[in-house]
C-alpha cells in the first residue's frame, strides 16, 4: 500500500482512487431492492440495480392518477375547480384517507393536493370517477397512457395501487413517468412537493420524507403495501441539475427516503467524474426482465411485523445495523465535494423545515372570508368527540353520539390525528352505552313508583312531580354501584 502514498498527495488522483475504492467498497444492496438514479433532462442512467425487475407499485401509482387528470384539465375537459363527488366505492377504500361520506363534493385541485401529499386512496377514486366515469374506465385510460410513454412494463387495475394482482410496474418505468410529468406538466408540477396540507385544524406532512429535508428536493410520490414493501420516486435539483431516484422495495419509510438520499447524493457527487463508468445508457433503453413481481409480503408484514396496509409509516422498523449502502465508502467519496452536508440519515431525522401548510377543503373553490368560514366548517366537522364531552349529562339523542365515534373511529385510522382522535375512541363510546342503559333502568323504575301517580291529574301537580324526580336522583347513588355490574 506504500505506493499509494504519492496518489493520495495529488488532489485530482485521490478523488480517482476514491471512486475505484468505492466500486470495491461498497456492499452489494439486498436483492429485494430495486434503485435507479437517472437524469431528468437526458435520461441517462447513472446507476441501475434490479430497475427493470417488474415490482407491485403500490401508491406511487398516484403519478399516474395525478398525470392523467392533469392532463384531462391541460386540455381542457375539466378545470382544477371542477367539483367531484365522493362515492360510496371511494368512502368505501382502506386507509391511508380523507374520510369523506359519500356525496362530499370537493374540487379537482383540492383532491388531488390530498392524494398527493396525504396519499388518500379515497380522492385517487374520487377523480377516477371525475374524469373516467368508473375506476374501470380511468384504468383503461392510465394503461393506454403508459404504452404512449413508453412504460412497456407497467399495468394498473385501479388509480391508487391498492393491493392488485394486475397492477405492475418497474423502477424503470416510473423513472419515465417521472420525466414525463416534468416535461409535459411544468404549469402543474408543483402539486409532486407540497410540504403540507391543512384541512380544519388537522395539518398532514408530505409522506416523501425528502421534502423538506434533503435541499432542493422536489418531487414525487411515496408507496406501500406488503407485497411491495416502501417505495418512493423522488427528485431533487442542484446547481441546475435534476436527478430522479427510484427505490423499491426499503424496509421503512424513513430508510427509503435515506435510500434515494444516497442515491442522490452520489448522482451529484459523480457529475464530474462520469467518464470513468460505464455508460449506462438511457432509461428507456433498459433492457426489462421476464420475471414475477417479488412478494415481500413475510418480509414486510408477517411474523412479529403487524403493520397496516397503509402508506402511513410509523418508522418502527427504520434500523440499520452499521453503515449500510452509501453511508460508509459513498459518503466517504462525496465528503470532500460537499463537506458541510449532512449524511442522509441525519437528514432524515431532522424535522421538515418550517413551511405554510396548503389549505385543502370541501365544496366548491373559495376565497376570503368564504374559505376562512369553509376551513372552520371543516374544522367542526373533526371535533365530534369535544360535543360528546359537554353533552353527556343530558343523555338525549342516544343515536347521535354511535354516530360521532364511527366519525372519530376512522380518523383514528387515518394515522395523523392521534391527539384528536384519542379521545373520540375512548370516552364518548363509554358513555353512549352507559346512558340509555341508565335511562331505561329509570323509565323502568318510574311506572312501577311514580308513573301512576304523577300522570294521574293533568291539574298542575308540579310539587308532587319534583319529589317524584327527586327520589330517582337519589336512587341515582345506587346505580354507581350496579355500574361494575353491568
Amino acid at each position: 500500500m506504500h505506493f499509494l502514498r504519492p496518489l493520495l498527495r495529488n488532489p485530482s488522483l485521490k478523488w480517482i482512487l476514491a471512486v475505484a475504492m468505492l466500486a470495491i467498497a461498497t456492499p452489494r444492496l439486498a436483492e429485494a431492492e430495486a434503485l435507479l438514479v437517472v437524469e431528468a433532462d437526458t435520461g441517462k442512467v447513472l446507476q441501475a440495480d434490479n430497475a427493470t425487475m417488474p415490482w407491485y407499485p403500490a401508491s406511487v401509482t398516484k403519478m399516474m392518477t395525478a398525470y392523467v387528470t392533469l392532463k384531462a384539465v391541460k386540455e381542457g375537459r375539466i378545470s382544477l375547480d371542477t367539483l367531484v363527488t365522493v362515492s360510496p366505492v371511494a368512502a368505501s377504500q382502506s386507509p391511508s384517507k380523507m374520510g369523506f361520506r359519500p356525496g362530499t363534493q370537493v374540487t379537482v385541485d383540492n383532491a388531488l393536493k390530498m392524494m398527493m401529499v396525504k396519499s388518500a386512496n379515497d380522492m385517487a377514486v374520487v377523480l377516477a370517477e371525475g374524469v373516467g366515469g368508473s375506476i374501470d374506465g380511468f384504468s383503461a385510460m392510465m394503461n393506454q397512457t403508459a404504452q404512449k410513454l413508453g412504460m412497456t412494463q407497467t399495468s394498473y387495475v385501479n388509480p391508487n395501487g391498492l393491493p392488485a394482482d394486475g397492477q405492475i410496474t418497474s423502477a424503470r418505468d416510473l423513472a419515465i413517468l417521472a420525466r414525463a410529468i416534468i416535461r409535459d406538466m411544468p404549469e402543474y408540477e408543483y402539486f409532486m412537493h407540497i410540504p403540507s396540507i391543512r384541512f380544519g385544524r388537522r395539518i398532514t406532512q408530505n409522506f416523501n420524507k425528502l421534502i423538506g429535508r434533503y435541499p432542493g428536493a422536489d418531487g414525487f410520490k411515496t408507496g406501500f403495501i406488503c407485497a411491495s414493501g416502501y417505495n418512493l420516486v423522488a427528485s431533487a435539483t442542484r446547481d441546475g441539475k435534476r436527478l430522479i431516484a427510484v427505490v423499491l422495495g426499503s424496509s421503512s419509510g424513513r430508510m427509503r427516503a435515506i435510500r434515494a438520499a444516497q442515491l442522490l447524493d452520489r448522482g451529484f457527487a459523480n457529475n464530474g467524474l462520469g467518464w470513468l463508468r460505464p455508460s449506462l445508457g438511457t432509461v428507456d433503453n433498459l433492457v426489462p426482465i421476464d420475471a414475477t413481481p417479488p412478494n415481500l409480503r413475510e418480509e414486510m408484514c408477517g411474523g412479529k411485523h403487524k403493520r397496516p396496509a397503509s402508506d402511513e409509516d410509523e418508522d418502527t422498523v427504520a434500523s440499520s445495523s452499521g453503515p449500510s449502502f452509501g453511508e460508509g465508502a459513498a459518503t466517504f467519496f462525496a465528503a470532500g465535494m460537499q463537506a458541510s452536508m449532512p449524511k442522509p440519515s441525519e437528514l432524515m431525522a431532522q424535522a421538515p423545515a418550517a413551511s405554510e401548510p396548503v389549505v385543502v377543503y370541501t365544496g366548491p373553490t373559495k376565497t376570503g372570508a368564504a374559505l376562512i368560514a369553509a376551513v372552520a366548517a371543516d374544522s367542526e366537522k373533526l371535533q365530534p368527540a369535544k360535543r360528546a364531552k359537554h353533552t353527556r349529562v343530558a343523555a338525549k339523542k342516544p343515536d347521535a353520539k354511535p354516530d360521532a365515534a364511527a366519525d372519530t373511529k376512522g380518523d383514528a385510522k387515518k394515522g395523523d390525528t392521534k391527539s384528536e382522535s384519542k379521545p373520540a375512541a375512548a370516552k364518548p363510546v363509554r358513555h353512549t352505552h352507559a346512558k340509555p342503559d341508565t335511562a331505561a333502568a329509570k323509565s323502568a323504575d318510574k311506572p312501577a313508583a311514580a308513573k301512576p301517580a304523577a300522570t294521574k291529574p293533568a291539574d298542575k301537580p308540579a310539587a308532587t312531580a319534583k319529589p317524584a324526580s327527586a327520589k330517582p336522583k337519589a336512587a341515582a347513588k345506587p346505580k354507581t354501584e350496579a355500574k361494575p355490574a353491568g
